[in-house]
C-alpha cells in the first residue's frame, strides 16, 4: 500500500480499541519472568557453550603477538576465535570499526578474541590467560583539543544558510553568543548486549537483542560474506536499547563465529565495561549558539554550530537539526564539524541530535529571555512559526507548540514563578522553575506485516518489528483488533523474527506509527480476502463484534474461515507528503527543582510534559515512554558523563557504579498531558511518535530551573554541585 495522500476516515477512527489505555499484553510474561530474552534461551539450542570476549587493552595501535597456548590448555576450553582464524570477514555498512579487531586496533576494548568453553566461568578464566602484546600509538581523545582540526562531515547538509546571518546578527539590538557542552553518554540499558548462535549446515540462527532485525541480517550476511537468506535473527524481547542495539555488535558476530568454530551453539554476553567501551555511545558536543533579536524579542538572526567527534569513517552528532525548524527568524545558519577521535564508536542514542541540541538551544532561549526581560514562554510564543523557516512555502502538518506551552504553564502554576533568581525558599532549599520546548522530527519508515485469520476466529499478526520495552505487542494487537472488529484477546502478535515480513523496526521514534501502519495495510488485504470469501462487497464491509457485514448480510468471521485460514500481507510505503509538509512532534517540559543553599545539591521536585504527537495509540504505554524519557533527561542534566582517560583513551566509569543514572529516589511525581491531535499527513494511523520527544528539552528545563533557583548558570553538562558552588564563588 502506498500512502501518498492525506488519510481520510478509516476503521482506526472508530477508536474502540486503538487509543484506549490498555495494559501491555506482554506485561504478565515480564512480571513473571517468562519473557524469553536472548541470553536466557534454554529451549532453542541444546547444550550451548559459552563465549567470553577478550578485548583490546589499548586505544590505537597494533597487536604484535597473541599467545593462546595457556588459554587453550585451560579446563573446558573448546576453541578460541581470533581475526587470524576467523576467515575473511567483510564489514556491515552500519559499523564504523571492525567488530573483531586485529592486527590493527581502532579503539579501546575492541574485541580481539573469543574464548569458547563448556561453562561461562571456564571461558572467563581462560580468557584471562590470553597474553597480548601491543605496539601502542598516540591517539586523539579530547574533543576540545581536536576541535581545531575538525572538518565538514560528509552527512546531508552539514552547513545551511538562509539570508545573511552574520550581517543580521551584527545589527541585532539584543544579542546572545554562548558556548554549551554536553559530554559523552552511555545507553546504560539494563539488558546487556547478548546473543546465542547455532548453525545448521550453512545457515545460522541467532537469538539476539537487536532493535532492527533486518538491518542485523543484512550486516551479518555482509560481514560473513554469505547470502542474506542464510541468516535468521530472532529477537522477540529486548531489555532496553535506546539506540544502542540498532546495529550489529561484537557479541553477535562472535557468537556466530564461535558457534561455527565449536560446531555447537554458543552464547555470548558483553560485560558492563565492554558495553560502554566496545559498543556505541552518544558523542560529546561543543555548541555555539548566537541569537539576535529586536527589543520586543523577535528573532532576526539565529545561528547554531556544533562540534563532535568519532572514529574515522564515522558521523557527527547532529545537534543543530532542531534549530533549523523550531523558531522563526529570517536570517539563519547552522554548521556541523566532525573531529577524528580514537574513542569507542559514537552513534545514535535516544533522540540523536535533538536531545543534546535542545540541551543547548533551550538554555540559550532562557538566557535571551532574561536579557530581554521577557517571560521565557512569551519569548518562545513570540517566535512561533507555522511554516518551515528555511522553506516558507512548506507548512507544518500540525504544530501545537504554543498550546503545549500554554497548557503546561496553566497546569504547572507557571504564573507563580519569580523571575528574579533566588527569590523562593523552602527551608534550606532555594526553589526554582524552568521550562523548555520539546521538538523531534516525525520520521516514517517502510513497514510490512502478515495477518492471518484462522478457523477459530483468532487473528495472528507476524512482522519482524521489535519490542524494546515500548509496547509494540500491544499497539500492534490494538491495530489488528480495530481493523478486524475483534476483541484484543482474539489477536496473537508474533514479533522479532527475520522470517516474518520486514518492518520499520524500533528506532528514531518511527517504530510505533510505522509498524502499526504496516499492520493496517496487511489488515486491509485480509479484510478484502474475508469479504470476497463471504460474498460481500469489500468496499462497504463493516467488521465489528467478530463479524463482517455488508448489504444487509452479516457473517461471523469463524464461518468465513471455516474452509481454511485466510492471509493478508502487505507493506506500507510512503509518497512525498513528507516533502510537502514538515512533520514534527512538539512539547513543553516544566521542571521545579530545589538547590540546597549550603551544599549546592540539586533535587528535582516536580516535572510535567505536555506533548503534541499525533494520535496517541495507547495513552498508558505512551505515558510510560514519556516519563522514562523524562527520567533519562534528568540523568543527562545532572549525572551522566562518560569520563575519559585522556592518556589511554577509554571511558573510566564503565559500569553502573561509576556511571550514574537516576533511580526511583531521584525522580519525583511526573505528569504527562497529551494534546488531542491527529495528523492525516503522517500515516493512516494519523499518529506520529512520542518515545524520544519525552527526552527532548528536559535537560535544559532542569538547567533553567537550577538557574531560577540559585542564580548559577551552568553551560557545561552535567550540572553537578561543584559547578553550582563554583558559580556562587
Amino acid at each position: 500500500m502506498k500512502f501518498d495522500s492525506p488519510a481520510t476516515d478509516n476503521p482506526i477512527d472508530r477508536l474502540q480499541v486503538v487509543g484506549q489505555p490498555l495494559d501491555r499484553i506482554d506485561g504478565p510474561m515480564k512480571a513473571c519472568g517468562t519473557a524469553p530474552y536472548a541470553y536466557e534461551r534454554h529451549d532453542v539450542a541444546a547444550h550451548p557453550a559459552y563465549g567470553y570476549v577478550v578485548h583490546a587493552g589499548i586505544a590505537k595501535g597494533r597487536i604484535v603477538s597473541m599467545d593462546l597456548a595457556e588459554a587453550r590448555r585451560a579446563p573446558g576450553v573448546i576453541t578460541i576465535v581470533t581475526a587470524e582464524n576467523a576467515g575473511k570477514l567483510g564489514k556491515g555498512k552500519r559499523n564504523t570499526a571492525a567488530l573483531l579487531g586485529g592486527p590493527e586496533i581502532q579503539h579501546y576494548h575492541q574485541a580481539v578474541a573469543l574464548v569458547v568453553a563448556d561453562t561461562f566461568e571456564q571461558a572467563r578464566a581462560a580468557a584471562n590467560l590470553v597474553r597480548v602484546q601491543y605496539d601502542a600509538k598516540p591517539g586523539a581523545f579530547d574533543l576540545h583539543n581536536a576541535r581545531t582540526n575538525a572538518v565538514k562531515p560528509k552527512s546531508d547538509e552539514p552547513d545551511t544558510a538562509v539570508g545573511n546571518f552574520v550581517e543580521a546578527f551584527a545589527k541585532a539590538p539584543v544579542k546572545l553568543d554562548a558556548i554549551y557542552t554536553t559530554p559523552d553518554q552511555s545507553h546504560a540499558m539494563m539488558e546487556p548486549h547478548a546473543s546465542l548462535a547455532a548453525w545448521e549446515g550453512d545457515k545460522v540462527t541467532i537469538w539476539t537483542a537487536n532493535q532492527m532485525v533486518d538491518w542485523g541480517v543484512q550486516d551479518m550476511a555482509a560481514t560473513l560474506n554469505i547470502p542474506k537468506e542464510k541468516v535468521r535473527i530472532i529477537s522477540p524481547f529486548i531489555g532496553g536499547g535506546f539506540g544502542g542495539k540498532l546495529f550489529l555488535r561484537a557479541e553477535c558476530l562472535l557468537a556466530v563465529l564461535g558457534a561455527r568454530a565449536a560446531k555447537r551453539p554458543v552464547k555470548v554476553a558483553l560485560t558492563r565495561p565492554m558495553m560502554m567501551n566496545n559498543t556505541t555511545h552518544r558523542p560529546a558536543t561543543i555548541q555555539r549558539i548566537r541569537i539576535g533579536t529586536t527589543p520586543d524579542g523577535k528573532i532576526t538572526a539565529i545561528g547554531h554550530e556544533s562540534w563532535s567527534g568519532d572514529l574515522p569513517g564515522g558521523g557527527p552528532e547532529t545537534a543543530v537539526q532542531q534549530t533549523r525548524l523550531l523558531y522563526a527568524g529570517a536570517d539563519r545558519m547552522t554548521a556541523m564539524r566532525l573531529a577524528t577521535l580514537d574513542l569507542p564508536e559514537g552513534n545514535a542514542m535516544r533522540a540523536p541530535g535533538e536531545a543534546p541540541g535542545l540541551m543547548a538551544l533551550e538554555i540559550a532561549m532562557d538566557e535571551l529571555a532574561e536579557k530581554l526581560k521577557m517571560d521565557p514562554i512569551a519569548l518562545r510564543v513570540a517566535n512561533d512559526t507555522q511554516v518551515d523557516p528555511e522553506h516558507p512555502q512548506r507548512p507544518y502538518s500540525q504544530r501545537q507548540l504554543n498550546e503545549c506551552l500554554r497548557r503546561g504553564a496553566e497546569r504547572f502554576g507557571w504564573s507563580a514563578r519569580k523571575a528574579q533568581p533566588g527569590s523562593v525558599r523552602d527551608g534550606q532549599w532555594l526553589v526554582g522553575m524552568g521550562v523548555a520546548a520539546a521538538f523531534r522530527n516525525n520520521l516514517v519508515m517502510k513497514s510490512g506485516a502478515r495477518v492471518k485469520l484462522d478457523r477459530s476466529g483468532m487473528v495472528i499478526v507476524e512482522t519482524d518489528m521489535t519490542d524494546i520495552g515500548t509496547g509494540s505487542y500491544t499497539i500492534i494487537a490494538q491495530t489488528a483488533a480495530e481493523m478486524l472488529g475483534v476483541p484484543i484477546e482474539k489477536v496473537a502478535v508474533r514479533l522479532g523474527d527475520s522470517s516474518y515480513p520486514v518492518s520499520a523496526g524500533s528506532g528514531g521514534q518511527w517504530g510505533g506509527n510505522s509498524s502499526t501502519a504496516g499492520v493496517y495495510a496487511a489488515c486491509v488485504k485480509l479484510r478484502e480476502a474475508v469479504a470476497k470469501r463471504a460474498g460481500l462487497n469489500a468496499g462497504d464491509a463493516v467488521f465489528a463484534n467478530g463479524q463482517v457485514s455488508s448489504g444487509g448480510r452479516t457473517v461471523p468471521l469463524t464461518s468465513v474461515a471455516s474452509d481454511g485460514e485466510l492471509v493478508g500481507e502487505d507493506t506500507m510505503e510512503y509518497g512525498d507528503l513528507g516533502k510537502k509538509y514538515q512533520q514534527s512532534t512538539f512539547g513543553g517540559h516544566f521542571v521545579e527543582v530545589g538547590v540546597d543553599s549550603a551544599t549546592g545539591e540539586i533535587r528535582v521536585r516536580r516535572m510535567l510534559a505536555v506533548c503534541a504527537a499525533g494520535r496517541i495509540l495507547n495513552p498508558k504505554s505512551a505515558r510510560s515512554q514519556v516519563i522514562g524519557a523524562m527520567t533519562m533527561g534528568v540523568g543527562a542534566a545532572l549525572m551522566e558523563e562518560l569520563a575519559i582517560d585522556k592518556r589511554r583513551g577509554f571511558f573510566v566509569n564503565h559500569d553502573l557504579a561509576g556511571y550514574e543514572v537516576p533511580v526511583h529516589a531521584d525522580i519525583p511525581h511526573q505528569e504527562v498531558i497529551f494534546l488531542d491531535e491527529v495528523d492525516p499527513m503522517s500515516s493512516p494511523m494519523k499518529a506520529k511518535g512520542v518515545g524520544e520527544l519525552g527526552i527532548c528539552g528536559v535537560g535544559a528545563a532542569v538547567a533553567n530551573a537550577v538557574y531560577n533557583a540559585c542564580g548559577v548558570r551552568v553551560r557545561e553538562y552535567p550540572i553537578t554541585l561543584d559547578k553550582v558552588l563554583a558559580g556562587w564563588g
